[in-house]
């Protein structure tokens, strides 16, 4: 290898992880390669529904199913998109009484933990 190939090498910054990366890539790097590929960056990006109307989507999904760790990085990401806290409580308010109280309870819980973070 040259002096201007290892240069060239070392000059180039190191490319940062996706979410996606961070969390399954080492494991399932398949999975992860998907993720980003696919759900975020092709399901995420259609025009026919916006970020925020997504998130309030997704984040009623999580509730419904009762995935506590996938909501609490959606909650985050529904803020960023627009979502207002008191939109978030609402929607979990709503999904207590189709998904069950207790995926209600929870989603409150991890919604109050997520507010704190701010």
């Amino acid at each position: 290898m040259t002096h201007a190939q290892t240069a060239t090498q070392t000059a180039q910054p190191e490319k940062q992880q996706t979410r996606a990366q961070q969390l399954m890539g080492d494991t399932a790097p398949k999975l992860a390669d998907l993720t980003d590929g696919v759900l975020y960056n092709d399901i995420w990006e259609r025009s026919e529904l916006s970020k925020r109307d997504r998130s309030l989507v997704t984040i009623s999904a999580l509730i419904a199913l009762n995935r506590p760790d996938q909501l609490r990085s959606h909650i985050r990401l529904g803020l960023q998109n627009g979502l207002k806290k008191e939109e978030i409580v609402e929607t979990i308010t709503h999904m207590a009484f189709y998904s069950g109280w207790p995926s209600g309870v929870s989603a409150v819980a991890i919604a109050k933990d997520v507010f704190a973070e701010k």
